[in-house]
């Protein structure tokens, strides 16, 4: 739903810029303002270790933190904490993204393969880097498989797996998000007086899982890269 009418089509200036990344400097502020309430909430604290007794901000992040620092412990063990403010930013900010599909009059940034694509390089970037930074050159053993005789052939075979992974991660965020943004476009036409509240839960739960994939995927490939398993 690429050109239907947006909000930020109708704002002088900003739509003659890509929607995508009007929407994407949006919660990158949004996000931005969020964490400085949690930062000053935290300074303005008694006891920074003791939670708020109300819903805030700060309890939030903190319950999203320690579940991402959790599960990313059952994949990259004790170094979790190393990696978790990548995964867990990529984590926040897809989320983040996606629900803004679900306001009417916004187009989630993640609809576009451009946004995927940006975030999905960095990943692949950023895995092969520790790579290399936890077993130097050794890191392309990795590559050459188990069994010397057949290590031209995997290495070629690896390649193009490793190559493949940042478009699987694009494409597969872009098509979930795009096409439930266009069934939640279309049944919005259909009844725009109410919006069928179960399609509307149908687009939570699936910003939701589709977030949560991208940047479980990012933990695995890392966990791969730094593994001494191999």
């Amino acid at each position: 739903m690429e050109h239907s009418a947006t909000w930020i089509s109708f704002i002088p200036g900003l739509n003659q810029i890509p929607e995508h990344m009007v929407t994407s400097l949006v919660v990158l502020i949004l996000l931005a303002l969020a964490g400085l309430a949690v930062k000053r909430a935290i300074e303005g604290s008694p006891d920074p270790l003791v939670p708020d007794s109300r819903l805030s901000f700060r309890n939030i992040f903190e319950i999203i933190i320690e579940g991402a620092l959790g599960i990313l412990k059952g994949i990259l063990g004790e170094r979790a904490t190393h990696y978790l403010p990548l995964v867990g930013t990529l984590f926040i900010f897809i989320l983040t993204c996606n629900l803004l599909g679900i306001i009417p009059g916004f187009l989630p940034p993640t609809s576009n393969i451009n946004t995927n694509a940006a975030m999905a390089l960095i990943v692949f970037i950023l895995y092969n880097y520790y790579g290399f930074r936890e077993h130097g050159v050794g890191y392309l053993k990795q590559f050459a498989g188990p069994i010397v005789w057949l290590a031209p052939l995997m290495f070629v075979i690896e390649l193009f797996s490793h190559a493949f992974r940042p478009f699987s991660l694009s494409v597969r965020l872009f098509g979930n998000i795009f096409g439930d943004h266009m069934v939640l476009s279309i049944f919005a036409d259909l009844v725009p007086a109410l919006v069928p509240v179960a399609f509307l839960i149908l687009g939570m739960a699936v910003a939701f899982i589709q977030a949560f994939i991208f940047a479980i995927l990012s933990a695995v490939y890392i966990a791969l890269a730094v593994s001494h398993e191999h």
